[in-house]
């Protein structure tokens, strides 16, 4: 059994060449997106996709100066529907499945950007009051993620990981 190479290569790129993307592979990072699992199927997610050089800076100011979003073709930002979970899984549902869910939309996102030769960084850090003004999101729909989206113009070297050895437990911690 072998970890797929798309795993194995994916890693934190804040270096974008100007080379902008199609729709077409917007809409595949969205589409590899959707297919994650959610809770009760009930997908909480939604996504934007954001170009616009004046929008793009208003993210920059979200959060806390992070200035490479702005050079990235395309942010796509994550946002849930917390209620979606709440009609089904209650308070637990609201507070944690659709975060999960999300999780599982963004890793999706980053793997098929590796796959496909783009560059891609998940960005937790941010005023989500300010990124949702940026985007202007309804009520009751919250940004959890930024993905800032390119080809890359920069190849870091892998950062370390905790050995398996370190963090797997058989069963009892």
């Amino acid at each position: 059994m072998e970890i797929p190479e798309e795993i194995l290569k994916r890693k934190s790129i804040r270096a974008f060449a100007p080379k902008g993307l199609t729709d077409e592979e917007v809409e595949t990072l969205i589409g590899a997106a959707v297919r994650a699992p959610s809770a009760g199927n009930m997908q909480p997610w939604g996504f934007v996709a954001v170009r616009d050089r004046a929008v793009k800076e208003e993210l920059v100011e979200a959060s806390y100066g992070q200035s490479f979003i702005a050079t990235a073709p395309v942010v796509i930002v994550v946002c849930v529907e917390p209620a979606r979970n709440a009609q089904r899984y209650g308070d637990r549902g609201k507070t944690l499945y659709c975060l999960q869910d999300t999780a599982a939309a963004v890793d999706n996102i980053m793997l098929t950007a590796t796959h496909n030769g783009l560059a891609s960084c998940w960005i937790g850090a941010f005023d989500e009051g300010m990124a949702a003004e940026a985007i202007g999101l309804p009520t009751g729909v919250r940004p959890v993620a930024m993905i800032p989206v390119g080809y890359p113009n920069q190849d870091p070297p892998p950062r370390p990981r905790r050995p398996v050895s370190e963090v797997l437990h058989l069963d009892k911690w």
